[in-house]
């Protein structure tokens, strides 16, 4: 399960790759880490039909069965969107795309703890190449009334959340179960927010074995050697 994923591009390549006209961002920082239950930005089509670029939370209402206690803190990743919970939100005015450049899952080997972070498991770092360019995860969202932390109280929030298939066999011996669904090619990113559902589900699909490589492992903390990019990938 991704849960943490990082963004080091500027505003301008995420509107030029999705035709976004409208920006409602602000200023994006150069690089910045996503956690769950953190703002980070999607592209999206609005109610006007003005494709733009929003600030939203990560993290999608919960099916309500699997709620506990008195907040929801949001399911990030999307396995079957043919569950009942997620067919409200499988139209194109749920669907979004979500702008990475890399993103992590930890190691799956106990000793791979960091003692500076209280021994939090090491990550492994996947991105489209050493250079780490642009690419979009396939997206959810929606606008949403509930307690995301208890002490934040109720509110009116805008969340979203990335749909997860297979892994490869780059990603499965670290994460067995699952990756997200990545689109590198424009036809893609346009196919996702504008065909219908019958179509664009279709794109969850698993990568290429050799789509993503490594740019990061827990037991050196160093780079791999650069690696081709895969054909069509967004440079």
């Amino acid at each position: 399960m991704c849960n943490l994923y990082n963004i080091t591009t500027s505003q301008e390549a995420i509107r030029q790759w999705t035709g976004a006209l409208r920006d409602l961002l602000g200023n994006l920082e150069p690089s910045i880490d996503i956690y769950p239950n953190q703002f980070g930005p999607v592209v999206r089509n609005a109610q006007d039909g003005t494709r733009e670029l929003a600030k939203l939370r990560w993290g999608m209402p919960t099916p309500l069965e699997r709620v506990k206690g008195n907040a929801d803190s949001g399911t990030t990743n999307i396995r079957n969107p043919q569950y009942s919970h997620w067919q409200q939100y499988c139209g194109i005015e749920h669907r979004c795309v979500v702008p990475v450049t890399s993103f992590a899952e930890p190691s799956p080997t106990p000793g791979d703890k960091d003692p500076e972070t209280g021994g939090i498991q090491r990550n492994y770092w996947f991105a489209l190449n050493e250079d780490r360019p642009l690419f979009f995860f396939a997206g959810l969202w929606t606008r949403w009334q509930g307690v995301r932390k208890v002490k934040e109280g109720p509110g009116d929030h805008e969340l979203y959340g990335f749909l997860t298939t297979a892994p490869n066999a780059l990603i499965k011996p670290i994460h067995e179960k699952a990756m997200p669904v990545i689109l590198t090619e424009r036809e893609d990113i346009e196919a996702w927010l504008t065909a219908p559902w019958s179509e664009a589900k279709r794109l969850q699909r698993t990568a290429l074995d050799d789509a993503l490589v490594i740019v990061e492992k827990p037991a050196t903390q160093i780079k791999v050697p650069l690696q081709a990019p895969a054909e069509g990938s967004l440079l």
